[in-house]
């Protein structure tokens, strides 16, 4: 028997509960800052919160955190860490990454998604369901990758930013630290760090 903890109990949670599933891990509890009110997500338990999974992460083959925010994420795998959980990536069988591609602790790689040859991908990442992150891409720590974003060859990503649903980025281009790029949008040129960008081609609309 395997078993994966979860903390988030939420929609992507029970993708990444799947997920391990397919993975073969036979065993998934879910842990949640919402319990002893919140006590399972669908047929899945929901075992305690964050304090309970620190004081039980030796008893796990896979520790992961199914929290959108990037930063919360981020600090919640920071703790998992530090108290010695085990946060390998996690893969769903149907995804395409290059034997070459380099994925840090706790990212997820959702369904029919693509990473090739020599990306590197940080801490925390969620590279979402047909998303495609093409040759030499560089994607700092909690970086996610919505559904269907397309990273064209040696794209930047810093730290904690969020390509929308559908966006696709050029070649070559830079995005700063907590960058928010708007669903659908075209990025053709750098985004500095904290901007908001929509649109085709994507402009700015504000700063975090």
């Amino acid at each position: 028997m395997t078993k994966c903890a979860i903390l988030g109990a939420s929609g992507h949670g029970k993708v990444i509960a799947d997920m391990a599933e397919l993975n073969g891990y036979t065993e998934v509890h879910f842990f949640d800052d919402r319990w002893p009110q919140l006590n399972s997500i669908a047929h899945w338990s929901v075992k305690g919160d964050t304090p309970h999974l620190l004081d039980s992460v030796s008893t796990y083959d896979l520790v992961t955190v199914a929290i959108g925010h990037n930063t919360i994420r981020l600090n919640k795998l920071e703790l998992l860490k530090n108290a010695g959980a085990k946060l390998m990536p996690l893969i769903h069988p149907s995804a395409s990454v290059s034997r070459y591609a380099n994925l840090g602790q706790g990212s997820v790689v959702m369904a029919n998604a693509v990473i090739n040859a020599f990306v590197s991908i940080g801490i925390g990442a969620i590279i979402n369901t047909c998303a495609s992150v093409d040759h030499d891409c560089e994607l700092a720590d909690g970086v996610h990758i919505s559904p269907n974003a397309s990273l064209a060859g040696s794209v930047h990503v810093g730290r904690l930013s969020w390509i929308g649903i559908g966006a696709q980025i050029k070649q070559l281009t830079r995005i700063g630290h907590e960058v928010v790029i708007g669903a659908g949008a075209t990025v053709i040129r750098d985004v500095p760090d904290f901007e908001v960008v929509v649109g085709t081609p994507a402009s700015t609309i504000s700063r975090k």
